[in-house]
């Protein structure tokens, strides 16, 4: 049997039921999933109610019917689905469904292939050059990294990759990897559904503003990816809060959990040194672009 779990919010239904034809059989495409665990949930749901639908993989998994006249119930529950995937009603059906054959199999990947099926090549570029710079700052010593790539000094104006480079620039292991999760957990999904540019586009401004407003703040020594991932927390929130068919999104409490981190910088709990202003600029950055691109909705 299938052992019932929550169904995570990225596990979202890409399309709402509509009705197509393959050929003259009367055979109905209900919906489409990003991933498996919802179909499945849905289908051994729809078999206890004597309801067989179909799993076919393609871009994600599609959900067929072969009787069209019980199409009205499918939908109908596909709505009450949609509203509470993880209420108790399907997985309990999924422990009582009889099967464990869905015609899908899992397959057992490495981490590095769950990395690259979220991210697309701008994320992971930029993962790993953050990550070349880090092992290098701890070779040759963070000063003489520092030297090449943290934001200009006033007789710097015109090395003009250092106004983008100090992004790249991490101090400790915890910094690194708490940037880099954030970085690819949003990056990578607006990447995949958005396209490169316009992650790239986030990347660019942040990047500038946030460093020009902490360089005002605290001098030119900082450095981290900080300032861009608040910018895609910003942006990712207010952009599925009005936009919600983007696909792009972040839990409201993810965005409490940001603003929260926000408090803990400025008021200096837990003795931790923080950017509060290359922050604080990110957020409105992303906002910003957010507003921007949903000014229609």
């Amino acid at each position: 049997m299938r052992l019932p779990c929550n169904l995570p919010d990225e596990a979202a239904i890409l399309a709402h039921p509509i009705r197509l034809k393959k050929g003259s059989r009367s055979i109905m495409r209900i919906t489409h999933f990003t991933h498996l665990r919802p179909a499945q949930a849905f289908v051994d749901y729809m078999s206890t109610r004597g309801i067989r639908l179909r799993i076919e993989r393609d871009n994600g998994y599609t959900l067929w019917l072969d009787d069209e006249s019980q199409s009205g119930v499918v939908e109908n529950e596909l709505d009450r689905f949609i509203r509470d995937p993880n209420h108790a009603r399907y997985q309990a059906a999924s422990w009582h469904s009889g099967t464990t054959h869905s015609g899908i199999h899992y397959q057992h990947t490495s981490l590095l292939a769950n990395l690259r099926e979220r991210a697309g090549p701008l994320t992971l570029s930029v993962i790993a050059a953050c990550v070349l710079v880090f092992i290098l700052m701890q070779v040759v010593g963070d000063q003489a990294v520092m030297s090449l790539l943290s934001w200009p000094d006033e007789t710097q104006h015109y090395q003009l990759w250092r106004w983008f480079s100090h992004a790249l620039l991490h101090f400790s292991l915890l910094h690194i990897l708490f940037n880099l999760m954030w970085f690819w957990y949003l990056g990578g999904a607006l990447e995949k559904r958005l396209g490169s540019g316009k992650l790239f586009v986030i990347m660019l401004i942040s990047a500038l503003l946030s460093g020009w407003m902490q360089a005002k703040f605290s001098g030119v020594l900082f450095g981290g990816l900080s300032g861009v991932v608040y910018a895609l927390m910003a942006y990712s929130w207010l952009r599925g809060e009005r936009d919600p068919d983007s696909g792009i999104f972040l839990q409201r409490g993810l965005m409490a959990f940001a603003v929260l981190w926000l408090l803990v910088g400025y008021f200096g709990w837990f003795g931790l040194s923080i950017a509060n202003a290359a922050h604080v600029t990110g957020l409105l950055v992303g906002l910003a672009m957010a507003f921007v691109d949903t000014r229609r909705r």
